[in-house]
């Protein structure tokens, strides 16, 4: 069966401008235009159509979209198994969010006593499941499903205080970071004191610390685009100091 632009959008739940954007971007097509001007849409289309919607459900950027799916090794049934894979991970991470809103509703209401621990556990597992989405495979690929896991399990075993104290440092590294720009220099005290601070982030998670891994995600910071663009926010250029930064710190700028 073939459909207008109106018509799929109508079937597809999204607008007719944000089929003729995707037309405009090359993301998705028309199969062909008929002789009144009309885009016309036939089932690769459709098909197409719905990967776009799957990813973008799961946050997934337009041209990154365009490129994956354009790509002559894309699988549609590879992709559809790992759309579920994360669907099912997103259901179970809501899920736990539900149960915790629901044992602090009874909690107010006297029926149960809940535990500070509880309170923070769809916090941090929402935590662990965002940075799996990113990051999970580079970083299992560094390091190993062994440590990853060991370290997701002490970032769920935190404390109330300990969580809070994460996330503040987190902010001070970002803090400190931005200030320590201004100097131009990795070996400053503020840049060093940003260094020391990122260790002390880390020791929150990580089961061991040592120099050779923190340096050796530091580098990873710049080697990986995604990183890059999570300091470089602050200013271009950050991520590459916050490596040399740490270079320095740990002595493995040699």
């Amino acid at each position: 069966m073939e459909y207008t632009v109106q018509k799929l959008a109508q079937l597809a739940g999204v607008s007719s401008r944000t089929l003729r954007y995707y037309d405009e971007i090359g993301l998705l097509k028309p199969a062909r235009i008929n002789s009144s001007g009309y885009r016309i849409y036939g089932s690769a289309e459709i098909d197409k159509l719905q990967q776009i919607l799957f990813y973008r459900e799961l946050g997934v950027e337009l041209e990154k979209i365009k490129k994956i799916i354009h790509s002559s090794s894309f699988d549609s049934l590879k992709a559809l198994q790992e759309h579920r894979t994360k669907l099912v991970e997103n259901k179970k991470q809501l899920e736990l969010l539900i149960t915790n809103v629901e044992k602090t509703i009874a909690n107010y209401e006297g029926r149960i006593v809940m535990s500070d621990q509880e309170k923070f556990t769809g916090f941090k597992q929402k935590l662990i499941n965002d940075n799996e989405a990113k990051y999970g495979k580079e970083i299992r690929a560094k390091y190993g499903n062994e440590k990853v896991d060991r370290s997701n399990q002490k970032l769920m075993g935190l404390t109330p205080e300990q969580y809070a104290e994460l996330q503040k440092l987190e902010a001070e590294i970002m803090d400190t970071l931005q200030a320590a720009l201004t100097t131009g220099d990795p070996a400053s005290e503020l840049a060093q004191e940003t260094a020391d601070l990122h260790r002390q982030w880390l020791s929150y998670t990580w089961d061991k610390y040592s120099e050779e891994a923190h340096a050796g995600l530091a580098q990873m910071y710049v080697d990986d685009a995604r990183f890059t663009a999570y300091y470089d926010r602050i200013q271009a250029g950050a991520a590459k100091f916050l490596r040399d930064a740490i270079l320095i710190y740990t002595g493995k700028n040699k």
